[in-house]
């Protein structure tokens, strides 16, 4: 089992903040997003990410988002099968980075 990168919410806020372009992707279901994405996030559901591969750029990182860490890690897990080498999980989730705000 490959290991997968893990950020938390601290580094990736400061890693934003100084204006870093990174692929971020939400695997959140709607009802959750809708009370709060971060910005330039993009909201693939975790379920719909076999139909949606095109829009996940298989180059550099990827930054997977869920509400605590858990289905983003699984979503790490699959891309990484798939050959998605830069898969990173936010650990701590949108609970942690709300936390922070």
């Amino acid at each position: 089992m490959t290991q997968i990168a893990e950020i938390d919410t601290t580094e990736l806020r400061r890693r934003l903040e100084a204006g870093e372009k990174l692929q971020m992707i939400d695997v959140r279901e709607d009802d959750e997003v809708a009370q709060g994405m971060i910005e330039g996030a993009k909201h693939i559901p975790l379920g719909q990410i076999p139909d949606r591969l095109s829009e996940i750029e298989k180059s550099g990182e990827i930054i997977l988002i869920c509400r605590s860490g858990y289905r983003s890690e699984r979503a790490c897990e699959y891309l990484q099968q798939l050959g998605y080498d830069g898969c990173t999980n936010m650990v701590g989730g949108m609970l942690q980075w709300q936390q922070e705000n």
